[in-house]
């Protein structure tokens, strides 16, 4: 078998035509083991690493994502969850669009270089026949008129195509680190996926993780280990060590994120992808607020929007980050999905637009009575002269009590107010996956969002302030167009409403709402009652419009689907031993079937334990306290 397959490829389809067999890594090749028929090396010092590094297949599950498969031990050494394909399937998307703007900008930027060396050389080249005399009689140092046109004349055209050309050689494939690895399938997928991308490293500080995704490196094939390449190592210590090297970050941690935003932002190169995950939503979206602020350096509120609160607070925290080293970053696609935020920023560098920053942040205002809440911006602006001023915010924006129901203020923030979408970043990759469009439904939710309304106001929640009936969306959508302002959904909360209109059209919008459909009387103190005590000084117009229904909506496509399976959500973290608290993660069956192949496996070995060890009439400590644990669990 060694003589007729020659690479890798062909190694590893066998495992689904062959009853057992195991796969050896060894410094000369492969060797194949099927049921007692070994195919072995010649070598005789290579036999003894033979019992060592023998992986034996019975223990891992092949799973296919892609084009990539990878080997997971049943034992959960490796933190792997399913749920993520998503996030998976998105951040290729993103890459290949990054790929293409990345070489429009570079042949951008080399045909400026090639006019502006051009029009250099010509200038050059009539400064010198200007200079020269000619000779009597048409001479020309011995030169025909001909020949001396020749030079003048392609002489800069043919420069500035030299300097083309060797300029154009000058970009190379992106080059891509996955600083948190696991079992290495992302970095398979983008390698084996993605068409121009140059080497991957993936770096993991755990032995078992590097180990796994070495092994997956070598069972995906030649292709795979040309590409990817492991390391064990601290992720942040590499990065600091390798500055502006790596033209795309991925972060995508168990938890939090911000232990690596800084490194993260340093090794990113000027114009690079820096991609980011962050999974403690509950921290987040205003649980710990306190955790947040340490963490993050912003404040959560508790609120319908604080799904993409949480996605601007993020963003806030990696622009406080790369401000630091006089670089900034421009938000390309930012979602909101399952249980997480991911996030795809370029980082530049530049201390000019750096100062632009506290135009970007702002600080909310969320009344503790009604949904009101209010903007302040970090800083202002002010032209001077042929330059800019950069001054503090005026506030505050909101007085000590709110105006529509008399409550008090929460101040949370700082967020980033900026628009989290580029909407030609987003038309790009929604062109290069519509054959897989199926398989990416938040982008068609990120294009109907307004890109320039921070947060957003659920429709639900105003309602349940009045105590009245909830308006249909498409009714409250079609009131906010008449009154001249702009509207749209969210792709965060399917109740969401986005909308540059005032709080005071809002609620006279309600106000018009109850009383074409009035309410049982409320106490008097009760915010919905302070609300519809006063007059609207804006007539609602609930007449049909023609925007209130999005795209989606008019070609009745679903835009927030059901999860494909059962707990379809966050896993526990890799090592950890599965018990049965774990039920609402994984699922009864899941659990039970883990729990029953550890019980048969102790039982194994208990059977395979020598007689002679045990000694008669000394306890069996260690069975003793096993039967006391049970005992006082039960």
């Amino acid at each position: 078998l060694l003589r007729c397959f020659q690479t890798f490829d062909h190694f590893r389809h066998l495992y689904s035509h062959i009853y057992r067999f195991k796969l050896c890594d060894l410094p000369f090749g492969l060797q194949i083991r099927v049921c007692n028929s070994i195919c072995e090396s010649s070598a005789p010092e290579e036999k003894n690493l033979r019992s060592a590094m023998e992986t034996d297949l019975d223990d891992y599950t092949v799973i296919k994502e892609g084009e990539a498969e990878v080997l997971m031990h049943k034992k959960n050494q490796v933190f792997f969850n399913k749920a993520q394909v998503n996030n998976r399937d998105m951040s290729i998307a993103v890459l290949r669009a990054f790929i293409s703007k990345r070489k429009q900008e570079h042949e951008a930027m080399l045909s400026k270089r090639a006019r502006s060396s051009g029009k250099v050389l010509e200038k050059n080249v009539s400064g010198n026949s200007k200079e020269e005399n000619p000779t009597e009689n048409g001479e020309d140092n011995g030169k025909t008129n001909g020949e001396h046109d020749v030079t003048t004349q392609n002489g800069p055209k043919e420069a500035a195509k030299t300097a083309y050309e060797s300029a154009r050689r000058e970009l190379k494939p992106p080059r891509v680190l996955e600083a948190l690895s696991a079992s290495g399938l992302r970095a398979l997928r983008y390698a084996r996926e993605v068409e121009g991308i140059g080497q991957v490293v993936a770096l993991d500080n755990d032995p078992a993780s590097v180990e796994a995704c070495q092994r997956n490196i070598k069972f995906n094939g030649l292709m795979s280990t040309s590409k990817v390449e492991s390391h064990l190592t601290d992720a942040r210590v590499h990065m600091l060590s390798h500055p502006k090297d790596f033209d795309v970050v991925d972060l995508d941690p168990y938890g939090a994120p911000s232990i690596f935003l800084d490194s993260a932002v340093q090794s990113v190169a000027d114009g690079g992808l820096l991609m980011c995950t962050a999974t403690d939503m509950a921290v987040l979206c205003g649980a710990n607020g306190e955790v947040c602020y340490s963490k993050y350096g912003s404040y959560p509120l508790k609120g319908k929007y604080c799904h993409e609160m949480a996605l601007r607070i993020l963003l806030a925290s990696i622009e406080s980050h790369a401000n630091r080293y006089k670089r900034y970053i421009v938000p390309v696609l930012s979602v909101q999905m399952d249980f997480y935020v991911r996030v795809f920023v370029r980082v530049y560098t530049s201390a000019s637009a750096m100062k632009n920053t506290p135009l970007k942040l702002s600080y909310v205002y969320q009344c503790i009575g009604c949904d009101s809440f209010h903007l302040q911006s970090v800083g202002r602006s002010l032209p001077k002269n042929n330059s800019v001023r950069y001054l503090p915010g005026v506030g505050p924006v909101v007085p000590q009590d709110c105006t529509h129901c008399g409550k008090k203020y929460n101040m949370g923030g700082p967020i980033w107010s900026a628009p989290i979408h580029d909407q030609e970043w987003v038309t790009s990759i929604l062109s290069g996956v519509k054959s897989m469009k199926d398989r990416y439904p938040a982008y068609d939710r990120i294009c109907a969002e307004l890109p320039d309304v921070p947060l957003f106001l659920s429709l639900h929640s105003l309602s349940a302030t009045l105590k009245c009936t909830s308006p249909s969306a498409a009714l409250f959508r079609s009131a906010v167009i008449n009154a001249k302002y702009r509207v749209s959904g969210s792709h965060v909360n399917p109740l969401g409403i986005k909308t540059d209109a005032p709080m005071e059209i809002i609620w006279d919008i309600m106000r018009c709402w109850v009383k074409n459909h009035p309410i049982k009387p409320q106490s008097p103190e009760h915010p919905g009652s302070v609300i519809l005590s006063k007059e609207p000084s804006h007539q609602a117009d609930f007449s049909r419009h023609v925007g209130s229904l999005s795209k989606a909506q008019a070609k009745k496509v679903a835009r927030f689907l059901p999860n494909p399976e059962k707990h379809w959500g966050p896993k526990i973290r890799a090592g950890r031993t599965i018990t049965s608290k774990h039920v609402s993660l994984l699922g009864h069956e899941a659990v039970n079937g883990h729990l029953n192949g550890n019980h048969k496996e102790a039982g194994a070995e208990v059977e395979e334990e020598p007689q002679e060890d045990i000694i008669e009439g000394e306890p069996d400590l260690k069975r003793q306290k096993t039967t006391v644990d049970v005992a006082s669990t039960s």
